[in-house]
């Protein structure tokens, strides 16, 4: 594989929990040897690099690292720059009032059968949800990721796979710093 990707860590330094502080990570990724040209986009566990030859080994050594060096064992889910600009471009929810309430939320595996008719029964007035490939779009309206009912133990349960979200600024963001030089 050539190019850039990035590999997003789940749920970290998030309400002041899962901390870990992503210079150090940016550091020791730096020396794990396997992770080239590597990089950190804000703080919630944006990591971009070259992508590696074997990316799913990537994603589980990143894991084991963060495990063993801040005590927070969460899942690393990866998108090339191409997985990233394609979901940017099937974003289903271009006419939503507020770009940061859409989040996408990139899955590890594909969701379980039913999962859309369990998430869908339990959105809020203005909240609209729509599956697109490995993508779970979540358009929280005016109410915002406060006043859902779709927490991540829902999401997780209904989706059968680990996922993380990241709002349309920041995809938009992911899909500039993993572009071709």
């Amino acid at each position: 594989m050539t190019g850039r990707c990035a590999l997003l860590l789940r749920a970290v330094n998030v309400s002041g929990a899962n901390r870990v502080p992503m210079a150090e990570l940016r550091a020791l990724l730096s020396d794990c040897g396997g992770l080239q040209n590597v990089s950190t986009y804000i703080a919630s566990g944006n990591i971009i690099c070259d992508t590696p030859k074997d990316l799913a080994r990537a994603r589980a050594d990143v894991r084991a690292l963060v495990a063993e060096e801040f005590g927070v064992d969460t899942p690393v889910i990866a998108r090339t720059h191409a997985e990233l600009a394609r979901a940017e471009r099937e974003d289903p929810f271009p006419d939503a009032e507020l770009d940061k309430m859409v989040h996408a939320m990139f899955l590890e595996g594909e969701a379980a059968a039913g999962a859309m008719e369990q998430l869908t029964a339990r959105l809020q007035p203005g909240e609209r949800v729509a599956l697109v490939g490995r993508e779970l779009w979540i358009d929280y309206g005016r109410g915002g990721v406060a006043s859902t009912k779709l927490t991540r133990a829902v999401l997780d349960r209904a989706l059968g796979t680990a996922g993380t979200g990241r709002n349309r600024n920041t995809v938009r963001t992911l899909v500039r710093l993993t572009a071709p030089a």
